[in-house]
């Protein structure tokens, strides 16, 4: 009865139309927002490119690593570079310590200099590993890779032995004598110390297959020339008035780079000499 009686009620005061018509537009209201399931798989989206893309930089990295002519070859390159120089760096370091011309923690370098003597050579890495320049570049960035190397090394060994048995050194801007390792000097002893380093370095990159003979005497030249504006920068600007930002770090880095620049350089115009005598 009481169920009856209310569909009473609700028949006499609803007409059957109205309650027809009004769960549809109901549905429809409802039904209206269907797109929005996607918008929760929108969300993530701004972050999933960073996220992909910084999978896909380390993937990348590890294929060039695993890409990059035989590791071997570098890894001994380069280890023969630092145990040159640290082996020269330590000659005579009493003596050294006792003038005053020993480098800092007892040749022990700092993030600075590794930077500063590491710049030109990654430089010329990056590019050769990305094939910058495409297959005709190539053979100029592995040359301007052993030449950097080349010219820290030659000034390495130079600056360390002509402090060790410089008997005479001369300030490379006027060729007066002045003492063991002042900024700017050289020494007979160190320089032809220097050359040989670089003969050594030039030789075993060559014997490696990394650059050719021709190339290998290029990169000797080049980095004589570069050590040798160091020794002008050396002697003219660095610790003078203006120049307080030029330290041997700033110095290795331009020195260096000198160095790898000009053995590109030198390579392009032979090209072209052998480019206009063999058209």
């Amino acid at each position: 009865m009481a169920l009856s009686a209310l569909l009473y009620v609700n028949s006499s005061s609803f007409p059957p139309l109205h309650f027809a018509k009004s769960p549809i537009p109901l549905k429809k209201t409802l039904a209206a927002p269907a797109p929005s399931p996607r918008f929760p798989k929108m969300l993530p989206s701004p972050h999933r490119p960073q996220a992909f893309s910084l999978q896909g930089a380390l993937s990348e990295a590890m294929n060039l690593i695993q890409s990059s002519p035989p590791t071997w070859r570098s890894a001994f390159f380069n280890n023969l570079l630092i145990f040159t120089g640290t082996a020269a760096t330590k000659v005579k370091m009493a003596q050294k310590e006792a003038q005053g011309v020993a480098e800092k923690r007892k040749g022990r370098r700092g993030p600075g200099s590794v930077i500063g003597s590491s710049a030109a050579g990654c430089l010329c890495a990056f590019l050769l590993i990305n094939r910058i320049g495409g297959e005709a570049f190539s053979r100029l960035w592995e040359l301007g890779f052993v030449a950097s190397f080349c010219t820290k090394l030659s000034d390495t060994v130079s600056s360390e032995i002509g402090k060790a048995y410089g008997k005479t050194t001369y300030l490379v801007t006027t060729f007066k004598v002045v003492p063991r390792g002042t900024e700017g000097a050289v020494s007979v002893e160190g320089t032809l110390a220097g050359l040989l380093a670089s003969i050594l370095l030039a030789s075993i990159g060559c014997f490696m297959g990394e650059i050719r003979a021709a190339e290998a005497v290029i990169c000797v030249i080049a980095s004589q020339i570069a050590n040798f504006g160091e020794s002008i920068i050396g002697a003219s600007l660095q610790g003078k008035e203006g120049f307080q930002w030029l330290n041997n770090d700033v110095v290795n880095v331009l020195n260096i780079s000198m160095g790898s620049i000009l053995a590109v350089l030198m390579k392009q115009v032979m090209l072209q000499n052998f480019a206009l005598v063999n058209p």
